[in-house]
């Protein structure tokens, strides 16, 4: 007895889109994870520049936008932070 290809076809159309559904689901969990893992980075960052202040008299609160901006930007966004908190 032959298998109509019809059936090949929708089988092999099926597993393309649990496929397609799958890495639809696994890509932004990545982000999520890259997005929380930078966010605790530049709140350690700014944590330890805040433990420096007695020394630089320079402090900048920690939040979620500021950890969230030196965790993307690193360094520089750290230093436009700090530069920020000096002008305004």
């Amino acid at each position: 007895m032959p298998i109509p290809w019809a059936l090949v076809v929708c089988f092999l159309l099926g597993l393309l889109l649990i496929a397609l559904i799958g890495r639809l689901l696994i890509v932004p969990g990545r982000f999520f994870w890259r997005l929380l893992l930078s966010g605790v980075a530049g709140a350690l960052i700014l944590a330890a520049f805040n433990l420096l202040s007695p020394l630089t008299h320079l402090s900048v609160h920690v939040n979620p936008f500021t950890a969230l901006a030196v965790g993307f930007l690193g360094i520089p966004g750290a230093l436009l932070l700090i530069a920020l908190n000096l002008f305004l």
